[in-house]
């Protein structure tokens, strides 16, 4: 009986590491302010310092810097990411913190950040697993908004990789501009990302028409707003007859997932990954489908929503004062078939 218990074991052991040879892992995860407590001079982050208006220390700091690790590592569970994109962060060195300061060190991972001229100074970015990511370039896409020259807001991250040597990847990781101010007055804002996007991905297929392309962010807006129906021409799988971008999170809900943000009792799915069509092909060398995205509404990071009812995303911070959760929005993540 002990022999038979070795075999299995070993059995599973060898399946699970087959399995982890094929398997690519995106997790993408807006965090929600995540600022370190030095003032820049540059940026308006003067409420992210001791004496701020968030009284934002180092302890606090640290705090959420381990929240971010234990969120990804218990939504991720056995199978450690390959890439993960971050929204809402500050600058180089806060994912620095992330990838030396905890047990994200054993794996090496490297960043990838330029600066943004957000007024705020929250910046998109990534890291990556060097044993099976090998870059090849990246750089920053800069959005312009007709007849308000002065509006400044994040860049679009595109990342361009080889995936444990079996084909090239596009990933472009986005944070598109938020409804402050009004959910109409600001649609024009991301219409202009959506189209600045559009650009981009375009001007990829026309040269390769089988180019994989993997689109996330927080977009805020939902998969069925006019800025990714429309101007980013991304719809579902069922509706994809004429469209080169195919929305995976458009079908989440039947997968029991509610979505990644929740606002005054509603919950939505502004946080989504969006794939070039060439990569639901079951030939393709990158394959994935709707089945493979994934939303972490895990108990540790939801609380109970003592307003509305139901759950909700437990949050670092409750308008300016300190809860001492996560983040406002859930993690989500894709996996890819390497073949």
């Amino acid at each position: 009986m002990k022999k038979l218990y070795i075999i299995f074991i070993i059995l599973i052991t060898v399946t699970v590491g087959s399995a982890q040879d094929n398997d690519f892992r995106i997790v993408f995860y807006n965090v929600e302010n995540y600022f370190d407590p030095i003032d820049d001079s540059i940026t308006r982050d003067e409420e992210f310092t001791e004496e701020g208006t968030r009284h934002w220390t180092w302890y606090k700091f640290n705090q959420k810097t381990s929240k971010i690790y234990k969120a990804i590592s218990a939504f991720s569970q056995w199978q450690i990411p390959d890439i993960m994109a971050f929204c809402e962060i500050e600058n180089r060195f806060v994912l620095q913190e992330l990838i030396k300061k905890t047990p994200l060190i054993d794996q090496d991972y490297q960043i990838v950040h330029e600066e943004s001229e957000d007024f705020r100074g929250i910046d998109v970015g990534l890291i990556y697993n060097p044993k099976t990511v090998w870059p090849l370039e990246h750089h920053m896409v800069k959005i312009r908004f007709e007849g308000k020259p002065d509006k400044r807001t994040r860049d679009i991250l595109h990342f361009k990789a080889l995936l444990k040597n079996k084909d090239t990847l596009h990933i472009f990781v986005n944070h598109w501009p938020s409804k402050y101010g009004g959910a109409i007055a600001t649609i024009p804002f991301r219409a202009e990302a959506a189209r600045t996007l559009k650009k981009y991905t375009d001007s990829i297929l026309a040269v390769n028409p089988n180019a994989n392309i993997v689109i996330t962010g927080d977009f805020n807006d939902t998969p069925e707003d006019e800025s990714i129906t429309k101007h980013l021409n991304a719809t579902s799988k069922d509706n994809s007859n004429d469209h080169k971008l195919i929305n995976l999170s458009s079908s989440i809900s039947k997968y029991g997932y509610k979505g990644t943000h929740r606002y005054q009792g509603q919950w939505s799915t502004i946080d989504q990954f969006i794939v070039s069509k060439s990569m639901l092909n079951e030939s393709n060398k990158i394959y994935t489908s709707e089945a493979n995205v994934k939303v972490g509404n895990i108990d540790l990071l939801l609380e109970e929503d003592k307003k509305y009812t139901g759950k909700k995303p437990y949050r670092t911070f409750i308008g300016f004062k300190y809860h001492g959760g996560f983040s406002d929005h859930l993690p989500i993540l894709l996996d890819l078939k390497l073949q």
